[in-house]
This record gives C-alpha cells, structure tokens and sequence, in this order.
C-alpha cells in the first residue's frame, strides 16, 4: 500500500494476509440488506462474514467498536484485526469478490477514489430521496417504506 492511498483513507489490504473479512451492516436498512444480498450471491475470493451492525453477536465479537458508527457507516474488520470503515470499507468489500477484484484495485488509487466517493454519495442521494416523509411512517412513495434514517450516512 502507497502512503498516498494510505492518507486518503481508500487503501488496498494491508500487508498482513487477509483470509476473513468481517462486514457490519445495518439489517434495518433496505438499501444496506439489499447490498448484503448481493455481496451474499457473488463469487468469493475472501470468505465473508455477514454481521449486523450493532447486534449483540457484533459487540460480542469485536467490543472496542464504536457500534453507534458501524450503523452509521459500513465497517468490514479483516481477520486480523484490520479495520476498515467508509470509502476504504466498500473498496475491500469488492476486493474480497473474484468478479471485482481488478476493479477494487483499481478504485484504491488516486484516480479511482473519486468513483467510490461519487458512488457512495449517490447511494446517499437515493436513501435520502426514498426518506421523504420519514419519521411519520408514511412512505418514500409508491408504496415503498421509509429506508433507513441517518443511519447509512456517507461520511467524508
């Protein structure tokens, strides 16, 4: 790993070996559970860990989280002990997976990060447009229930 991909926070594995990875996802989010089931359906390269975020088996497993920010933001822990939380997280996600790989290589360079940030923001975009009328129970129209709140901001 470059110490320029390093201070920008999106970074390929460390050099430890990586042969588990850990994602922490909000289960009360529609978007976030429609992406655990993708990742679910894609071929593997790196077994993965499916866990809800803030549930009793993830504060079990890894205590010294801070699991009000894994519901707020996606958090992948290696097997290891490497955490990885926002831009970084979704680019090891696909770094595990044999059909986007060279494609997560790729987004942990300088030239790549902009499109994780730009896919994450508008992954935001869509949630946010989804909440209108959030909090009153009402629906993001059609029919379609509320996703989740503030929960899967994109931090910066």
């Amino acid at each position: 790993m470059d110490h320029h991909r390093a201070r920008r926070g999106v970074s390929t594995m460390s050099r430890l070996t990586v042969s588990g990875l850990t994602i922490l996802y909000d289960a009360q989010c529609p978007l976030c559970v429609h992406l655990h089931n993708w990742l679910l359906r894609q071929r593997r390269l790196v077994p993965l860990d499916l866990v809800p975020a803030g549930s009793v088996e993830a504060r079990r497993r890894f205590p010294v989280l801070d699991h009000d920010r894994t519901l707020r933001e996606i958090t992948v822990i290696g097997d290891k002990g490497q955490v990885y939380g926002g831009l970084a997280a979704w680019v090891v996600c696909l770094w595990a997976l044999a059909d986007h790989r060279a494609k997560a290589h790729w987004l942990a360079t300088p030239a790549g990060a902009p499109f994780v940030r730009v896919t994450m923001l508008a992954a935001a975009k869509y949630r946010d447009a989804r909440m209108a009328g959030a909090g009153t129970g009402a629906t993001a129209g059609a029919g379609v229930p509320v996703p989740c709140d503030d929960r899967c901001a994109v931090s910066g």
